[in-house]
């Protein structure tokens, strides 16, 4: 089948160019650098959604009632309209520790997930300006070094709902969700995410496997309103010691799953340390037709929900992904830092990147 042309010829030739030279380091967790500014609700609020709503909604237009304000504290990604100085600095933080590329605030920008406070009319304006601030960062730091170009991934995140597990175990034919609705809600916040200026797409920490194909079904679908589009990632997360995603598949069984995406890359993230991830990258890195990511956590959570890895030992052990022919693409997952990533950035320095088995034009 032939493949629709580039949207951005230009970046993707860029992207394919520094692919061939090196590893690229992806950024670290979002959420932990948000965690580090201690924000209350007042600043989760802003003006705009000063009384727990979204003051732009016409009166008639919010089903609530005009005085039905919610918390709002904890939806990280709504502070892309009410404190967008924040997100842009966490951004520019990983730029400086030497990230390629800077992954959009927008992991929960969907309805389903915007529904839990009531701003699921979001979806399309919050996955826009995600890709936007995103992008003025990577134009600033590539001001300050123009031979190395950056790269925003706008990201979809798996949702908190599956399409394919039941959540009553008293009913197992039970679901709260479909693949058109997760189809739907999907499409919106890629509309958005392209819109915004997005290099990359990728669908991440996938548990469902059904959830993530509903994704790349509505990316395929806005690729063709488009007449062209952008390199996808995949990154499924294994979720315990069985070596399986949520939804029961090894790592070999996920990609066979998802390889009809044609994907830039596929990946694993979250849930795991490196350490524990390794076997399941060595699977993909041995079958996988494209390029391969890894964005690990910093380690298991311990009591207390904290990681403990330091970006030393982080970095030692993402050395030995890399000079073992494993990695592409390399960064954090939750409990990492600009300092994590540094580390990792020069630990991967100078080593050669994964070969592909094929070239990406064979491949498809």
């Amino acid at each position: 089948m032939k493949q629709l042309p580039w949207l951005q010829p230009e970046r993707v030739a860029a992207l394919e160019s520094a692919l061939a030279e090196r590893i690229l380091v992806i950024d670290g967790a979002m959420g932990t650098m948000i965690q580090r500014h201690r924000l209350e609700e007042a600043d989760y609020r802003g003006e705009r959604f000063a009384e727990g709503f979204d003051s732009r909604l016409p009166a008639q237009a919010h089903d609530h009632g005009p005085r039905c304000g919610h918390d709002l504290k904890g939806n990280n990604d709504l502070l892309l309209l009410s404190k967008p100085e924040v997100i842009s600095q966490v951004h520019a933080e990983y730029l400086d520790a030497g990230a390629d590329l800077v992954e959009t605030n927008t992991f929960n920008a969907t309805a389903i997930s915007q529904a839990d406070y009531h701003l699921q009319h979001l979806v399309y304006e919050l996955n826009k300006e995600g890709a936007r601030v995103a992008r003025a960062c990577c134009d600033a730091a590539e001001a300050r070094t123009p031979d190395k170009p950056r790269f925003v991934i706008g990201v979809l995140g798996p949702t908190s709902r599956t399409a394919s597990i039941s959540p009553d175990v008293n009913d197992p034919g039970f679901r709260n969700t479909s693949f058109d609705a997760l189809r739907e809600t999907y499409r919106e916040a890629i509309e958005g995410l392209v819109d915004g200026g997005a290099n990359l797409l990728m669908v991440e920490t996938i548990f469902d496997t059904l959830n993530a194909k509903a994704a790349l079904f509505a990316i395929e679908e806005v690729f063709e309103a488009r007449g062209g589009r952008l390199p996808v990632m995949i990154s499924g997360t294994i979720t315990d010691a069985s070596g399986r995603t949520l939804s029961g598949q090894t790592a070999e069984a996920f990609y066979a799953s998802i390889s009809h995406g044609r994907p830039l890359s596929v990946g694993l993230n979250c849930a795991l340390g490196a350490k524990d991830l390794r076997p399941h990258v060595e699977t993909l890195a041995r079958i996988a037709e494209g390029y391969v990511s890894a964005h690990p956590n910093a380690g298991l959570p311990n009591a207390f929900a904290e990681y403990d890895e330091t970006p030393e030992e982080m970095a030692a052990t993402l050395k030995e992904f890399a000079e073992s022919g494993l990695l592409n693409f390399v960064g954090g997952c939750c409990g990492t830092t600009p300092d994590h990533i540094r580390a990792i950035a020069e630990a991967v320095a100078g080593i050669t990147p994964r070969r592909l088995p094929r070239t990406l034009e064979e491949a498809a």
